[in-house]
């Protein structure tokens, strides 16, 4: 009786990582962002930043104190990550109070009303950005003005431009293809720096935080029907490139599509979802009422996550395949 065989449920191997290192990269790879994002904005985006951040912890922190009775888990740098992504999701101009409403619903109806961390279908920073978008539309919908002939984020200033009857060509013209990269542009302050985004990109690559397989599905599908339709009628729709480094293509991409709870498990079903993701947001951007369409894509696509888990799974060990 000395000697007992012990039985226990998978997983068997454990890796070195854990959710606190791994929130910890990612928190490390949007410091790029923010950086540029200071330099462009000024210290408007610390304080937008600090207060998102702060309150997502302190709302998690009273609510497993007083609702779910649990383990604390505001150590593990998560409710950090949704401050952060939340907050990067907003001009700079955001009413203070404003965010701290935004991360209570972020926190409180996207994340801890499923059960917390691993348990809430739907990205919780994505669901209080789009909670204020549609509360808030007017807050959400003006941006700082980098010098006094800009306002408007490149995507609607475009759709505008276009809708007023110019040529693609024309608007093309007008582009800083520079101010792209670098993120001298209006919009959400955590999006305008294309270049410090794919460094961060390249952190959690690196790291083995993410696999490609995501935002090489969302940024491919992307480019590949922009510029269908770009090559098709070049005078009506922008080109790829334009598209991709515009709006929230690469941070929701490599930042917020990626997310371990609300994407699928297997390789194919992540390149399923990413495709789907690139695809409704190109038909909101260029048909819809939005001129971005990124955070709704990527909610969408969040509640066919169990579909494709269950319908894209690898066959198990020992199975023999189907004929």
């Amino acid at each position: 009786m000395d000697k007992k065989l012990i039985v226990s449920p998978s997983p068997h191997v454990h890796g070195e990582q854990t959710t606190s290192r791994l929130m910890l990269d990612v928190v490390i790879a949007l410091l790029p962002a923010l950086i540029v994002s200071t330099w462009v904005f000024g210290g408007r985006v610390l304080a937008v930043t600090a207060v998102s951040v702060l309150a997502c912890v302190v709302f998690e922190y009273l609510i497993q104190c007083f609702l779910l009775r649990g383990p604390l888990t505001i150590t593990n740098w998560s409710a950090v990550v949704t401050g952060l992504l939340l907050a990067f999701n907003l001009p700079a101009t955001t009413p203070l109070w404003m965010v701290a409403v935004g991360a209570a619903v972020a926190i409180g109806v996207g994340k801890m009303t499923f059960g917390g961390l691993g348990k809430n279908p739907f990205n919780p920073a994505l669901v209080g950005r789009v909670f204020m978008l549609l509360s808030f539309p007017v807050a959400m919908t003006t941006f700082p003005a980098i010098d006094a002939a800009t306002g408007a984020t490149p995507l609607s200033a475009v759709k505008g431009m276009l809708a007023s009857g110019m040529s693609v060509p024309e608007v093309m013209r007008m582009i800083d293809w520079s101010d792209l990269w670098f993120g001298f542009r209006s919009g959400s302050f955590g999006e305008v720096s294309s270049l410090a985004l794919l460094l961060g990109g390249a952190w959690l690559l690196y790291r083995r935080v993410i696999t490609w397989h995501i935002p090489v599905a969302v940024l491919g599908s992307m480019a590949l029907f922009t510029g269908v339709l770009w090559l098709c009628n070049p005078d009506q729709f922008m080109s790829p490139l334009f598209h991709l480094l515009t709006g929230g293509a690469l941070l929701g991409a490599i930042f917020m599509a990626t997310d371990y709870v609300t994407s699928p498990m297997t390789p194919r079903g992540m390149v399923i979802y990413g495709v789907g993701i690139g695809v409704i947001t190109v038909l909101i951007r260029l048909w819809g009422q939005y001129p971005e369409g990124m955070s709704f894509a990527i909610l969408i696509m969040n509640a066919f996550v169990p579909l494709i888990d269950k319908y894209v799974r690898p066959r198990r060990f020992g199975v023999p395949s189907k004929a």
